[in-house]
């Protein structure tokens, strides 16, 4: 009986550990989370399973090192904060699989994403006909973004992360990092360091422009 007793209470003192973590870490849904949070969230959880199964252990020897796992994630998240390259590192980046109406095969084979995997997401996302899709972007997440013909007016592609140039996407548009300063320039955003984030809806002719720490 006492057995059983001090399972119930690992078993719920775990749990309302585990939904502390998860809470504190944040409100992402699942197929959303990074491979950080991915990997850490998956290491608690193994770690409260064995915790459970071996009762005799103190319960202080499962807690510690995910509070450790924890406090590592918190550091990762702050370094992918302050540097690009580390999450480009981690993440990787969005991949255009279909521009302007052209299906990138060389992209896909870089994803590993084959046609199969292509025309379920474009399903999933209520398109039966790929000719009908003029944009498709693979997110980091796994997730296919879809933009129908028609639908082009609403897609901006972003150009500055963190003060940071996004030189892709500036190839997309078929723009020059020169054209980018002098646009930002007359808009009177002389200073490219300080922009947190700027997107360009090239049919609007129109940027989205969001100063760092700006009230």
């Amino acid at each position: 009986m006492e057995e059983y007793a001090s399972i119930i209470f690992r078993t719920l003192a775990l749990y309302a550990v585990i939904l502390t973590i998860f809470r504190v870490m944040g409100k992402r849904e699942i197929g959303e989370l990074s491979l950080l949070d991915l990997v850490v969230f998956m290491m608690i959880a193994e770690m409260a399973a064995i915790a459970i199964e071996k009762n005799d252990d103190p319960l202080i020897k499962s807690l510690v090192p995910m509070l450790l796992l924890v406090g590592v994630q918190y550091f990762l998240a702050f370094i992918s904060l302050k540097s690009k390259r580390f999450r480009l590192l981690v993440d990787g980046k969005p991949s255009i699989i279909i521009n302007k109406g052209k299906i990138d095969e060389n992209e896909m084979r870089k994803q590993r994403y084959n046609f199969d995997d292509l025309l379920l997401q474009l399903r999933e996302g209520g398109v039966s006909d790929i000719e009908d899709v003029d944009y498709a972007i693979l997110e980091t997440s796994g997730k296919l973004s879809i933009f129908k013909r028609g639908e082009k007016a609403n897609l901006a592609l972003t150009l500055i992360i963190d003060g940071a140039v996004q030189n892709e996407n500036l190839n997309v548009i078929g723009k020059s990092k020169s054209w980018l300063y002098d646009q930002l320039t007359k808009k009177g955003y002389p200073d490219i360091d300080q922009i947190s984030f700027c997107n360009y809806n090239q049919n609007k002719n129109k940027f989205y422009v969001d100063i760092k720490d700006e009230k």
